[in-house]
């Protein structure tokens, strides 16, 4: 089975761990995610700046480490990651900003690529929405 997983929540938030242990329970099962999308609250876990006290785990690393790992689409929203300061190096020139803070392994991208994961999986699996 084909699954497209959307996180809204930010990497500290208990919904982020979920949908990590079941992106990873997906792949361990023999299923494929088509796409992991980023979205409002969600862009944090992509920003190589989030610093994790050292007696929590650090889920935006761990997600990072899990899309490099397995070669994953990790996409984030663009709009919603300027507007939360989310930025790869591109969006950083182009707004005059000091520096970009996307985590490699991450791509900016459109809304409409939530609609077409949605369209190329066989389930849409979100996480923290309101």
């Amino acid at each position: 089975m084909k699954f497209a997983i959307a996180l809204f929540a930010p990497a500290h938030a208990p919904s982020s761990r979920r949908a990590l242990r079941f992106a990873e329970a997906v792949l361990d099962g023999g299923h494929e995610i088509t796409r992991l999308f980023f979205y409002q609250d969600g862009v944090h876990s992509a920003s190589a700046n989030v610093v994790t006290p050292q007696d929590e785990p650090d889920i935006a690393r761990d997600w990072s480490r899990f899309v490099a790992d397995h070669q994953l689409d990790g996409v984030v929203c663009i709009a919603a990651a300027l507007r939360r300061g989310v930025i790869n190096q591109e969006e950083a020139e182009r707004y005059g900003r000091a520096a970009a803070n996307l985590a490699p392994g991450w791509a900016l991208s459109g809304l409409g690529q939530l609609h077409e994961a949605a369209q190329m999986a066989d389930r849409l699996i979100c996480f923290g929405g309101d």
